[in-house]
C-alpha cells in the first residue's frame, strides 16, 4: 500500500477551537482524511509555525508547503492585485460580499491568480470588518480624524486611505502595535473586533467607531503543483472539503463582527455607530483616492470589475 500523501497546512491563529482559522483547519483535516480514505493526511501548522505569511506563500509557489490560509496583506505580497479587496466602504454587508466572492468575479480572480503564481485560490473567508479606535475623542465624521496619528498595517493602500480621510498614517507591524498605542507613538489604529480583543488594544484605546471601512479577507490557497499530483478523487476531496471549512471560518468571524458593539462596550470602550449619511461622508472622502491608486497598482480590470460586481450584487 502506498504511503499517504502529506499536506502541510499553515495558518496564523492560535491552535484553539475558538479561533476561526483553527476550527476550520480541524474541519478540513477530518473531511479530507475521511474523503480520501487516508490516502492524504493533513498536518496543521498553526500560529505561523512555518514562518510569515510571505514565507508560507513562497512555499506554496516552490512546493515546500501544500496549503496556506492567509490574510489579505500576506497574499498581496505575492500577488499585488489582491489589494483590490481593500477598497474602502466596498461591501454594505456580509451577504453582498459572499455573493461577489463566491460568484463570477471571485472565480475569475482566482483563475488569473493561478495563472500568474501557480497558487490555487479555493475559497474566500472573513478576516473581520475593520473599524477605527483612538485614545483622543469619538470619530463620527472624517473631520474627526484630522490631527490624529493612526497606525496602519504596512501596505500602501491603507496609508492612502487614512491620508484621504484627513488623518496622519503611520505603518507599524502588528507585534509593535500595543506598545506604540500605550506609549502614545500613535493615537489610534484600525482593525477588526477580533484583533482589537486579541491584542488587548482596548487597554489604551477609549473610543471605537464601527465604520466598517474595509472588509478584510482570508483566503484558502493550495500549491497547484501539489494539486496536480493528486488523483481525481483526491482533487475532488480538496474542492469539496474546503467549503465546510470556509463556512465555519465565515460563521465564527461574522458572529464576532455582528457583536462588535456589545464586545467593545463590555471592555469599557465608548462605541459610536455612524449613520448612513456619515458613512457616505467617509466613503466619498476615501474611496475615489484609493480607487485611483489601485487602478495603477492592482489594475483597472480588477478595480472596475469588482465595483461592477458589487453594484450587481446589490441589485443596482
Amino acid at each position: 500500500m502506498a504511503a499517504p500523501k502529506v499536506m502541510k497546512y499553515a495558518h496564523f491563529q492560535p491552535a484553539r477551537e475558538d479561533q476561526p482559522m483553527h476550527a476550520a483547519a480541524l474541519k478540513f483535516k477530518a473531511c479530507m482524511e475521511q474523503a480520501t480514505s487516508g490516502s492524504v493526511t493533513v498536518q496543521i501548522f498553526p500560529a505561523g509555525q512555518l514562518g510569515s505569511a510571505t514565507n508560507a506563500l513562497e512555499g506554496l509557489k516552490f512546493g515546500t508547503v501544500e496549503m496556506v490560509v492567509s490574510h489579505d496583506g500576506g497574499i498581496s505580497s505575492v500577488y499585488r492585485p489582491f489589494d483590490v479587496f481593500a477598497i474602502p466602504y466596498l461591501f454594505p454587508d456580509h451577504a453582498t460580499a459572499y455573493k461577489v466572492l463566491d460568484g463570477k468575479f471571485g472565480k475569475d480572480f482566482a483563475d488569473e491568480m493561478l495563472k500568474q503564481t501557480g497558487i490555487r485560490l479555493l475559497a474566500y473567508a472573513d478576516n473581520g470588518i475593520r473599524h477605527f479606535t483612538n485614545s483622543k475623542h469619538p470619530i463620527k465624521t472624517p473631520a474627526d480624524l484630522k490631527g490624529l496619528k493612526i497606525r496602519v498595517q504596512p501596505a500602501p493602500v491603507f496609508l492612502t486611505m487614512i491620508e484621504a480621510l484627513g488623518g496622519s498614517a503611520s505603518a507599524i507591524d502588528w507585534g509593535e502595535l500595543p506598545a506604540a498605542l500605550s506609549q502614545g507613538t500613535v493615537d489610534g489604529q484600525e482593525n477588526s473586533v477580533t484583533n482589537i480583543m486579541a491584542g488587548s488594544l482596548y487597554q489604551s484605546q477609549k473610543y471605537a467607531t464601527l465604520d466598517g471601512h474595509v472588509y478584510s479577507l482570508h483566503a484558502y490557497l493550495v500549491s497547484d503543483t501539489f494539486y496536480q499530483s493528486l488523483t481525481d478523487t483526491e482533487k475532488k476531496a480538496i474542492d469539496d472539503c474546503v467549503i465546510p471549512a470556509r463556512d465555519i471560518h465565515r460563521d465564527m468571524t461574522r458572529a464576532q463582527d455582528l457583536s462588535a458593539q456589545k464586545v467593545l462596550t463590555g471592555v469599557g470602550m465608548e462605541v459610536y455607530v455612524p449613520t448612513a449619511a456619515e458613512i457616505e461622508q467617509f466613503r466619498s472622502a476615501a474611496q475615489p483616492t484609493v480607487v485611483s491608486q489601485l487602478k495603477k497598482s492592482a489594475g483597472e480590470k480588477w478595480v472596475d470589475g469588482l465595483l461592477q460586481a458589487v453594484k450587481e450584487a446589490k441589485g443596482q
